[in-house]
């Protein structure tokens, strides 16, 4: 699978709001993978001063990663495939 990066502006959003959204996100991912579509939410980064998010997932494909933000009505301004780079170990 690769890993995506979802941008976000998420100016004004409480942090009830946002963890609404993330629960939303983490539970339709569930869904589609349990239909077949491989979809998993890895982290987001919030930075509350101006309202940028940023959202990791795990696809096949950007496509399947906009469905999922699209279906759970949560805006996005575009995903680009990413390389998560964890310090080694």
């Amino acid at each position: 699978m690769k890993t995506f990066m979802v941008e976000r502006s998420l100016k004004g959003i409480s942090m009830e709001q946002l963890g609404s959204a993330q629960k939303a996100t983490i539970q339709k991912a569930g869904q589609m993978t349990k239909s077949g579509t491989p979809v998993s939410y890895l982290h987001s980064t919030f930075v509350p001063g101006d309202g940028r998010c940023l959202c990791m997932f795990q696809a096949e494909d950007a496509k399947d990663v906009e469905k999922l933000n699209r279906e759970c009505n949560i805006p996005f301004e575009k995903v680009t495939e990413a390389m998560h780079l964890p310090p080694g170990k």
